[in-house]
């Protein structure tokens, strides 16, 4: 029986685990699907795993065709995703819609989950975001960093602090019905990250790959990623 294995960014998730059970179904291929932070997830690519299809960011993806882990002529971007502010669901939702109530309900808050800047984009915008806004010394501190945004959202979903933030990519957030989006990072300090599929060169499947990538980015799949908190199209 032929045998897919992705590596998904978490941002992409939701929408990868959704399209990879119904090829599944349809196709009868067995999807063996990784997901995690994009940083650890180019690493398994290039320690040698086994892959078929990578899903990260777009400059991931172009760095891996340099490398000569992707096909070029494969590339297809699924859409932009933006990074957001969560909290656990149930409690007050802080106000996020400009740069000065950000600033205010982040120093507000007691502790604030994000992905780790070492491996994830988010956490890597988290960072700029506080230097931004002139307040890392002071936020920094109370940052407790996870794997990737799906571990930080589950952590505080089940967190009974006070004054809890989330901060990761929107799709993240929507996916763990645990927390609610408060809403995105307003445009000053908005990062919209692009997320491509490609072809693993030692794909051994290359053709059932495509066809998964085809399904993924398709017409037919922008409701779903749309859904999924990917903004889709120009």
């Amino acid at each position: 029986m032929t045998t897919l294995n992705i590596f998904c960014a978490g941002a992409g998730q939701a929408v990868v685990s959704q399209m990879a059970a119904r090829f599944q179904r349809e196709s009868g291929c067995v999807i063996n699907a990784e997901y995690g932070a994009v940083g650890a997830m180019k690493a398994r690519v290039v320690s040698g795993a086994p892959a078929d299809v990578v899903v990260v960011t777009s400059a991931l993806i172009d760095e891996l065709i340099a490398e000569g882990e992707v096909v070029a002529s494969s590339r297809v971007d699924l859409g932009r995703v933006g990074t957001g502010v969560a909290v656990r669901a149930g409690t007050p939702r802080p106000d996020v819609r400009n740069v000065d109530v950000l600033r205010a309900n982040i120093l507000a808050a007691t502790r604030i989950v994000c992905p780790d800047p070492a491996v994830a984009t988010a956490g890597k915008v988290v960072l700029r975001v506080l230097d931004q806004l002139g307040i890392s010394k002071k936020v920094v501190p109370r940052l407790q960093y996870f794997p990737n945004g799906y571990a930080a959202m589950g952590n505080l979903a089940k967190s009974d602090g006070l004054l809890e933030l989330g901060i990761t990519q929107v799709t993240e957030i929507l996916a763990n019905p645990g927390v609610t989006l408060v809403g995105p990072l307003p445009d000053p300090v908005q990062n919209m990250a692009v997320y491509t599929a490609g072809l693993a060169v030692r794909s051994a499947h290359p053709e059932r790959a495509r066809e998964f990538i085809r399904r993924l980015t398709g017409f037919g799949a922008q409701a779903t990623l749309s859904a999924a908190g990917f903004v889709v199209g120009s």
